[in-house]
Order: C-alpha cells, then structure tokens, then sequence
C-alpha cells in the first residue's frame, strides 16, 4: 500500500477498534448489572425471540450492504431506490413479524412471548431506515463518525434499561436496551449521512445491488442459522432458564471478536474492495489481517477460556455456573469465527458472493446439525463443544473454495501467518489455567487477574523469539500508523482527472452520478466526529499510484 492508504486503513481500524472499546465497556456494564437485577428466564425469553426476528432482520437487509460496499459508484437514483427499497422492506416484515407473534409463542410454549414480539417487532423498520445510511457513512470511510454513534446508542440503551430493571420492568428493561438505542441511531445515521429520499420509487437500477445482495442475503441466511439455531433447539427442548444461561455465555464470548475483528472487518470491506485489482497488495493486506486476528483473538480466547469460572462469576454472580462451562467452550468457536471472517472479506470484496452461497447451502447443515446432536447428547455443554469442533474443521475446505482460481494461497497468506499465534495460544492457555488451579481459594477477582497475568508473560516472552518478534513489530508498526496525523496535500496537488489508460481509468460520473471523489464530509458529520477521509479521495490515491507505476 501506499503511505497515506495505509495510515487510512490502520487508522479506521483503530479508530472502529477505540469505538467498540468503549462500546463493549458500557455492555458489559449492563451485563453485570442486568444479571443482577433480572432472572435467567428474562434472558432466555428475549433470545426465543431475537432468534426468530433476526431472520427477518436478514431478509430486511438482503445482503444489501455487502452489496453497497462492493459497488464502485453509484447514482444519487440508485441511492433513492435504496433507501425507498429497504424502508418498505422493513416496513413489510415489521408487520409479517407482528402477525407471526402468536405462533412464535406457540413455538416456544411461552404465552409471555406474543407481547414481547408486538414490542420488538418495529426495531425491523428502525433497521431498514437505518441500513442505507449507515453503509453511505462506511462506504465513505468516515469510521469515527460510526464508532461515536454506536457509543452513544449503546449508552443511551444502556442507561434506561438499567433505570427499567431498578424500578421493576422485569423482562421489558431488556426490549428498551433494544430499542431506545436504536431510536438514537436512526437519528444520528440521518444527520450523518443526509438522505435525499425524492419522490416514492424503487427503480430497475438496483437490480444489479439486488442480484449481489441476494447472493449476500443466501450466505447471510445460512450463516446466521449455523450460529442462532442453537437459541431455538436450546430454548425450545431445555427451556427459557437453560436458554438465559447459554444466551449470556455466548453475549459475552462475542465481545472479544466484537472488539478485536470487528473493526478489521469494518475497514477491511472498503480497502479491499479498491485493491481488488492489485493482487500483491490484496495479498499482502490479507496476510497481515490473519497475523493480525492470529494475535488479537487466538490468545484472548485461550486465556477468557482457562478463567471462564472465575469470570463469570465475577461478571454475572452466583448462579451461572452452566454459563461458564458454556463460555469456556464456546471459545473454540470464537477462534473459528474469528478467522472465519476473513473468507467473507474474500467472497464480497473479489465479487465471489455466489460461489459463498453455494458453500455455505453445502456446509452450513452441517453446524445446525451439530446443535441438534449436541443438546441431545449433553444439553448446553454438548451444543457449544460440537459447535466448536465443527466450525473449526471447517475453516480448512472454507479457505480452500475461497481462495481457488485466485492470486490468494490457502497456504502460504491464509494458514501459515496462524501458526505463530497458535502455538502461543496453546502455550498461553496452559499456564493461565494451572495460575487459576494454584488460585482456586481466593477470591474471582484474584484468580483472573492471576490467570490473565500467566498468560500475558508467556506473550511476552515469546518476543525473545525472532518471528515473534518480528510479528509484533508488524503489529506494532499498525498502530503508529493509526496514531500519525493524516498527510495533507496541497490543493494543488488533487487530482482532477484520471491520467491513466483507459484500462485503467476510473469512469467519469455524470451530472446526475454520485461522484466519490467530491463527496464531502458534511457539518454535521464533523460535529459527529468524523474527520475520515473520504472514499473518493482513497479511490484517487489508488489512481495516483497506478499512473505512477504505468509511467515507470
């Protein structure tokens, strides 16, 4: 990459990273508070519900914002069509939603279940309003502006849920954590992003979007059936208290894959999908992401697993040992998820979201599969071991259908940065987990601290090790780049107008187009906190650069 796409990219990440920090902290502080002040049943009686609308959060989406990212420009009446599209989507299965209320209740034998789902039900129109705006914000890379959004929706969420639960709303404190967050968004993605809606139309010039997003939607589908099924089998054969113990296990195993990979993968979506035709820096991008999310997720779920006991308990309170044993086990998945994400960033960035739709209908049965075996061998223990099991051999064949007929090697960029990491995780569970077996008669607190400690020497002392060495540095080097003030450019300097052939020239828009390259960041977006640089300016850095070497 050139230096300034370079500090972009680790600067979003950064920038993403920091927001979903501070997220995660006010999350897990109404995890530890929510667990205190409400019933198991309250958790479980919610994921019944959540399993089911997140299908039609699915279908609301239709695989549409993979669809926008990956598009390189669109027309001010593509973006009308959408935002009229995914309005009355939302609309439309708001109401499907509201109407299939008794039968979710009948599905679960939960009478309780039909009001809760009238309640949660319009989140689905929030969300349709909210998704075309929020991929105009990412599409433009203006990551702060996201990250301070999602900050202060989940504090918003937070703050009232907490005032419900202490004044007695029982069950309900969790449907406001849903929606008063949701509300703010909504209203902070439209002063973002500054919808021009027009006259009611959903024009013929989506159906290219519609057709990417419909492959989008198929893996998205299967995807979240192979990791939300398990809260229907779960809830529907052990009940809500069974389901409320595993539903916070896995709340609480996404949060380091929320933190870690996350960011990589807000960013990684818009980078990747501009060097889409420069296979070395692709190649290249993609290796230091595997060392990257080696480092950051491999360990951290090797250590959260060898002190899953203490922390829980430290986090929930007395009452949730089923929740650790799960949370210990589902950190086998975290790893498989966590370096799964990038063979998504492989589909959707090189155009391959087909030939995604046709692994996942081949592979996904499998894991739903595993659920139903594994409840019925060992309740929840059995379900989040096979789920782990699974998931992790899949990774193998997944890579391999990704990278094949590409400049990307299986081996040599995906799997081989993982063995460092690997090895360091493996060393950096078993002394955390003797440190807590040492520690087993004091305190949580002290047993994690002590446990997490263990783990984070042998980290450290794994750097008198060359390639680990090396590997830090790496990425160390990423987070200076985060930290350096963006390079300014005279004005003159700007490019005006693509210099090279006609190859590689990058189209002129119309008067009527959306042109990226003068796409502003807006007032208001700046009050927001975004001080991003936009995609059109990363589009012509790239067209800089290409000119450049055509001229060498």
């Amino acid at each position: 990459m050139t230096s300034d796409l370079k500090h972009k990219a680790s600067r979003g990440a950064a920038v993403t990273a920091g927001g979903l920090w501070i997220k995660t902290a006010l999350q897990l502080i109404s995890t530890m508070l929510l667990a205190r002040l409400l019933d198991q049943s309250d958790f479980g009686l919610v994921a019944m519900i959540m399993a089911i609308v997140g299908v039609a959060d699915l279908v609301r989406d239709f695989g549409m914002t993979g669809a926008i990212l990956q598009a390189k420009k669109l027309t001010e009446d593509q973006w009308r069509s959408l935002l009229w599209f995914s309005a009355l989507l939302g609309t439309a299965l708001m109401i499907a939603i509201a109407a299939c209320a008794p039968l979710i209740a009948l599905l679960y034998g939960e009478p309780r279940l039909t009001i809760l789902t009238l309640a949660i039900a319009p989140t689905l129109l929030i969300n349709g309003l909210c998704m075309p705006l929020q991929a105009s914000v990412q599409r433009d890379l203006r990551f702060g502006t996201l990250a301070l959004i999602d900050i202060v929706a989940m504090a918003v969420g937070v703050a009232l849920s907490v005032v419900a639960a202490l004044v007695g709303f029982g069950v309900w404190s969790l449907v406001v954590f849903a929606g008063a967050g949701q509300v703010y968004r909504l209203i902070a993605l439209w002063i973002a992003a500054k919808p021009r809606w027009g006259r009611p139309r959903v024009g013929r010039d989506i159906r290219p979007l519609l057709t990417t997003g419909g492959s989008l939607f198929g893996v998205q589908l299967l995807n979240y059936a192979s990791r939300n099924l398990d809260n229907v089998v779960i809830g529907q054969q052990l009940g809500a208290a069974a389901l409320g113990q595993y539903s916070r296990a896995y709340a609480l195993f996404l949060l380091p894959q929320q933190q870690l990979t996350a960011p990589l993968g807000r960013v990684a979506l818009p980078i990747l999908s501009r060097l889409q035709d420069d296979g070395e820096r692709y190649r290249r991008y993609i290796s230091n992401a595997m060392v990257v999310i080696g480092y950051m997720a491999l360990p951290v779920y090797a250590i959260a697993a060898a002190v899953a006991h203490p922390l829980i308990l430290l986090l929930l309170g007395p009452g949730w040992d089923t929740a650790a044993d799960a949370f210990a086990l589902l950190a086998l998945a975290g790893v498989a998820q966590a370096v799964g994400n990038v063979n998504g960033w492989i589909y959707i960035t090189l155009g391959r979201a087909h030939r995604q739709l046709i692994y996942y209908a081949v592979t996904r049965p499998f894991v739903i599969a595993a659920f139903i075996i594994g409840v019925a061998w060992n309740g929840v223990n059995g379900l989040a071991l096979l789920y782990g099991l699974v998931t992790l051999v899949l990774l193998v064949p997944g890579f391999l259908v990704a990278t094949q007929g590409t400049f990307l090697r299986s081996g040599r960029d995906i799997a081989l940065p993982l063995i460092r990491p690997a090895i360091a995780a493996g060393l950096a569970f078993g002394v955390s987990w003797v440190t807590v077996q040492l520690l087993v008669d004091w305190l949580a607190i002290f047993q994690v601290i002590g446990g997490g400690v263990a783990g984070l020497i042998v980290l450290g002392i794994l750097y008198l090790i060359p390639g680990y060495r090396r590997d830090y540095r790496m990425m160390l080097d990423f987070v200076k780049q985060a930290r350096k003030p963006a390079p300014r450019k005279p004005a003159a300097e700007q490019p005006t107008s693509a210099t090279t052939s006609d190859a590689e020239a990058v189209s002129q828009p119309t008067a009527a187009e959306i042109d990226l390259a003068a796409t502003p960041v807006d007032a208001p977006a700046t009050v927001l906190g975004a001080d991003e640089t936009s995609a059109g300016e990363l589009e012509a850095e790239i067209e800089q650069e290409r000119a450049r070497r055509k001229d060498k």
